[in-house]
């Protein structure tokens, strides 16, 4: 399967980079992570989101971005753990919740909007489907400091927040939804979405019939 390109999506604490590790050693496909540790605006906004929201979101975005073009330009495919068109799911969830300006918002999307004329789409989303309260478990047993403030009622509105954006982006881009507490490991998990990735791929035939 090479010069694939594969996104996958979830709630925070889904388990997407471990299944982005598995995943491209089982496609041997580059892994492209989301920028965590070296997020300079991370701890600061979950301090203040308010005054943080815009100025991360952006950070996200260039960052993504940036990801991208090295998918394009390399030639090879890959696996991105968090894909860009996520960022669409927080920004609107900042919006909503007041944490960041209408304003603020309307500039995000018109910079998205123009960016987005320059992306790469990937060949399929693999969506990491947990509850709320599994992403809040997963929260807590990982122990990052600056997501200790998380709140489930956040991550209630994340997950109805992630199944609208599943739901439109799966018009344009195929879609895996996948259970992660269905399989023993990500190993096995990245076997049978390669399955499946090779069953999408597949071309279908449609035939007349004189009962239509």
């Amino acid at each position: 399967m090479e010069n694939v390109f594969i996104g996958i999506s979830g709630m925070i604490g889904a388990g997407k980079t471990t299944l982005a590790t598995a995943l491209a050693k089982e496609l041997n496909l580059p892994v492209h992570y989301e920028p965590v540790t070296d997020n300079v605006y991370l701890a600061d906004f979950y301090k203040d989101m308010s005054k943080y929201a815009f100025p991360l979101q952006i950070y996200l975005l260039n960052k993504r971005f940036k990801q991208q073009q090295q998918i394009v330009w390399n030639g090879r495919g890959g696996v991105q753990d968090r894909t860009i068109y996520e960022d669409t799911v927080f920004a609107k969830m900042l919006a909503k919740s007041g944490h960041m300006s209408q304003r603020d918002y309307e500039t995000y999307l018109s910079l998205f909007s123009n960016m987005s004329h320059f992306m790469k789409k990937p060949n399929i989303i693999v969506h990491l489907d947990v509850s709320p309260e599994q992403s809040m478990d997963r929260i807590k047993m990982r122990s990052r400091g600056c997501e200790s403030g998380m709140s489930l009622d956040y991550l209630k509105a994340l997950h109805q927040a992630y199944e609208e954006f599943i739901s439109d982006i799966s018009r344009v881009i195929p879609v895996i939804k996948v259970d992660y507490s269905k399989f023993p490991t990500a190993e096995q998990m990245a076997k049978a979405i390669k399955v499946q990735y090779a069953e999408i791929a597949n071309i279908r035939h449609v035939a007349f019939n004189d009962n239509n």
